[in-house]
């Protein structure tokens, strides 16, 4: 199952490649924000919260949202910790 994780943005990495650096939980990596750039910029900014897949930020969602979706990921058990354990080994240069 692959699921989209909340996170939030915690820094602009490389502005020019459009990758920021996002919590998960405690889990900090690097990730493409390409996807939510509005033509003047990334259009991500630290301290939004917004969706994970595959190592990309598919929306920006309310920080309300985006804690109710962790806690109903949480409650799914192993499908959530597989991916968890997928989003650490992951690696965005």
């Amino acid at each position: 199952m692959c699921l989209a994780i909340p996170g939030q943005v915690i820094e602009l990495v490389d502005p020019a490649n459009q990758i920021a650096k996002v919590d998960v939980v405690g889990v900090r990596r690097n990730i493409n924000v390409s996807l939510l750039a509005d033509g003047n910029g990334s259009g991500a900014e630290p301290g939004d919260w917004v969706l994970i897949h595959v190592g990309f930020a598919l929306s920006k969602v309310d920080e309300e949202e985006a804690r109710a979706t962790l806690r109903l990921l949480e409650r799914m058990g192993a499908e959530y910790e597989q991916e968890l354990e997928e989003l650490k080994a992951s690696v965005i240069e």
